[in-house]
C-alpha cells in the first residue's frame, strides 16, 4: 500500500500553480529517507510569470510609506507566531530536525528578525541635506532596489528565508524566492502566510532545481540576486548577475576556526564548543567545527571534547534528548562520509566518524585530532557534525592556522586575558569574531564574512542597506 504525496505548489501573484509544464520533484523527509511530497520542478515559463508578478507588484509596494509596510511586516511577524507549530512541522519534515529545538531555537528569532526589519523600514539614513555648494542644496534619496531574486539553502530554510525576505520587502522591493530543491515545504507554508497580509505579486515562491535557480539570476528582471549557498554556487551566481551588472549578494560556505588558548576554562569550553560545532549536525557555515587548541592544553581537550561528543545524541525528531537531526540529504551523507574515509594516517578518529542505523541520513557526533593544516577535511567545508582538532605552540602560529583558508565568516577566541582577545579579535580575517562563546546571532548586528565566504551583510541595518540604492538629488536654491 503506498501512501498518497502531498502536492507543494508555487505561489505566483497571489496563487497556488503548478509547474506550467506539470514536470514535479520528490521531497524527502531526511529522518525517515522517504519521500512525503512533490513540489514544482519550475522552469522558465514559471520563472517568466513570477518575475513579472513582482515586477507589476513592485511600483504600488515601493510607494507605499515606510509605516504602511512595517504595518505588513508585524503582522507576517504575528501570523507566524500564530501558526508556529504548523511551520514546525513543515520545517521538520524539511530536515528532520528535533521539533524541541525547533520551537525554542528558530520561531522566536524569526520573529523577532521580522519585526527587527518592519522598524528599520522607518529608520532610512543617509547624508544631511545642505548646501555644499553655493546656491544648491543636496539630497540624498534611500530607495528600494526593485525585484529580488533569492535563493535560500537547505539548512536552515525558514530562518535564512525570513533573512532574506524581511529586509527586501521592508526596504520596499518585490521577491522572488527559491527555496532548495529538499526543503520547499516550509517555504510554501510562508507564502500562504505572508500572501494573505501582503498584495499579490509583493511576495512569489518559486520551487526547482538548480536550472531554476539559474533561471532566476540570469532573468533580465531582477535588480538583486541574493544566495545563501556553496561557494561554487556563488561564484556561479556572480558570474551570470556580472552579464547584465545585477547588485549581488551572497553569503556562502565558511570553515570557523575556534582557538583555545592554555588560560581557558576547559570545561565550560568544551561544552559550549561542542554544542556550536554539532547543532544542527553541523550544517551551519559558522558552526564550530576547526578548533585550534594550545599544545599545552591539547590532550586534555581532545579527551574531553571526544567524551562530550560520546554524550551527544542524534536522532529522531520526536525525540526530546537529541541535539540534533539527520544530514539533509543523501548527497550530503555521502559527502560527510566521504571525509571521514580520505582521512590521512596521521588523523585520528577520537569519536564517532560513522553513520547512524539504516534509516535516514544520521552522522555520529565525531571528533577527528592529529590534523595537520594542509589537510583536506582542515581547508574545505565539512558541513556535517565533525569538529577537528589541532594544536598551536603560540599566538602567531594560531593567527597562521585560523587565517590560513580560503573562508572567512566566523571565528571564536577563548581566553581569560582581555588584550589577548583583543589582538586577536583585530587580526582574524573574519566576518565575527566571537570571545568565550560561538554562535550566538542578534538581529541587531550583521552577519557576513570575507573572502570565499562571500559579501554583503545579513541582519542589522547592514543587511537593511543592501536592499537599497543611494539617489543624490540637487536642486537650486536661487530661484
Amino acid at each position: 500500500m503506498t501512501t498518497e504525496l502531498r502536492r507543494l505548489r508555487n505561489y505566483i501573484n497571489g496563487e497556488f500553480r503548478d509547474a506550467a509544464d506539470g514536470r514535479t520533484t520528490e521531497v524527502i523527509n531526511p529522518a525517515t529517507g522517504e519521500a512525503y511530497a512533490t513540489a514544482p520542478l519550475s522552469g522558465q515559463a514559471d520563472v517568466d510569470a513570477a518575475m513579472k508578478a513582482a515586477a507589476d507588484a513592485f511600483p504600488a509596494w515601493r510607494d507605499l510609506t515606510p509605516a504602511e509596510r512595517q504595518k505588513a511586516l508585524l503582522k507576517i511577524a504575528d501570523a507566524f507566531e500564530e501558526r508556529a507549530e504548523e511551520l514546525i512541522a513543515a520545517e521538520v519534515e524539511n530536515t528532520g530536525k528535533p521539533i524541541g529545538l525547533t520551537r525554542s531555537e528558530e520561531i522566536p528569532p524569526m520573529v523577532d528578525q521580522i519585526r527587527f526589519f518592519a522598524g528599520a523600514a522607518r529608520m532610512l539614513e543617509g547624508r544631511a541635506a545642505g548646501e555644499y555648494m553655493e546656491g544648491l542644496t543636496s539630497i540624498i534619496r534611500r530607495e528600494p532596489i526593485g525585484v529580488c531574486a533569492q535563493v535560500a539553502p537547505w539548512n536552515y530554510p525558514m530562518m535564512m528565508g525570513v533573512w532574506k525576505f524581511a529586509p527586501a520587502l521592508a526596504a520596499g522591493n518585490t521577491v522572488v524566492l527559491k527555496p532548495s530543491d529538499t526543503t520547499p515545504a516550509s517555504t510554501v507554508l510562508m507564502a500562504e502566510i505572508i500572501g494573505s497580509i501582503v498584495p499579490p505579486g509583493v511576495f512569489n515562491v518559486v520551487t526547482g532545481d538548480r536550472d531554476t535557480g539559474r533561471a532566476m539570476v540570469e532573468h533580465k528582471t531582477p535588480a538583486m540576486a541574493s544566495i545563501t549557498g556553496s561557494v561554487r554556487a556563488g561564484m556561479q551566481v556572480a558570474e551570470s548577475a556580472s552579464k547584465d551588472l545585477k547588485r549581488v549578494h551572497l553569503e556562502l560556505g565558511g570553515k570557523a576556526p575556534v582557538v583555545v588558548f592554555e588560560d581557558t576554562d576547559i570545561a565550560k569550553a568544551v561544552e559550549d564548543i561542542s554544542v556550536a560545532g554539532f547543532f544542527n549536525a553541523g550544517q551551519d557555515c559558522t558552526a564550530a567545527t576547526r578548533v585550534l587548541v594550545h599544545e599545552s592544553i591539547h590532550d586534555e581537550f581532545v579527551t574531553a571534547l571526544a567524551k562530550a561528543a560520546a554524550d551527544t545524541k542524534t536522532g529522531q525528531p520526536d525525540d526530546e534528548d537529541v541535539l540534533y537531526g539527520p544530514l539533509n540529504n543523501a548527497n550530503q551523507l555521502k559527502q560527510v562520509s566521504g571525509f571521514i574515509d580520505r582521512l590521512p594516517a596521521h588523523a585520528r578518529v577520537e569519536a564517532g566518524g560513522q553513520r547512524v542505523g539504516e534509516k535516514g541520513y544520521f552522522f555520529a557526533p565525531t571528533v577527528v585530532s592529529g590534523l595537520q593544516q594542509d589537510d583536506e577535511i582542515i581547508q574545505n567545508e565539512v558541513f556535517g557534525p565533525v569538529i577537528t582538532v589541532q594544536s598551536f605552540t603560540d599566538e602567531a602560529q594560531a593567527v597562521e592556522y585560523a587565517n590560513g583558508v580560503e573562508y572567512a565568516l566566523a571565528s571564536s577566541v577563548w581566553t581569560k586575558d582581555h588584550a589577548r582577545a583583543m589582538r586577536m579579535s583585530k587580526v582574524l580575517d573574519f566576518g565575527c569574531v566571537w570571545i568565550n562563546t560561538h554562535i550566538p546571532l542578534v538581529a541587531e548586528m550583521p552577519h557576513g564574512g570575507f573572502k570565499k565566504s562571500g559579501y554583503g551583510k545579513d541582519l542589522s541595518a547592514y543587511g537593511f542597506d543592501d536592499y537599497t540604492r543611494i539617489k543624490h538629488v540637487m536642486t537650486s536654491i536661487e530661484g
